[in-house]
């Protein structure tokens, strides 16, 4: 399960093909960003102004379903 500490760069190691559509449809080009192996959800979303609550909403439903 994915929370708001969970880095950006282990989302994407658990599931790379879902995590670049999840983070695209929320506008956060953080895939790639060096920033993203030590920045945590709960910041890139507070940095993108995203609510951190949908972000992890998809992305845990996108692990269950992986």
């Amino acid at each position: 399960m994915f929370t708001k500490d969970t880095t950006i760069n282990e989302v994407v190691e658990r599931i790379p093909d879902q995590a670049f559509e999840i983070f695209s449809q929320f506008r956060m080009g953080c895939i790639g960003c060096a920033m993203a192996r030590h920045e945590t959800l709960g910041e890139g979303c507070a940095v993108h102004g995203v609510d951190v609550d949908e972000m992890l909403e998809a992305l845990n439903t996108a692990l269950e379903l992986a």
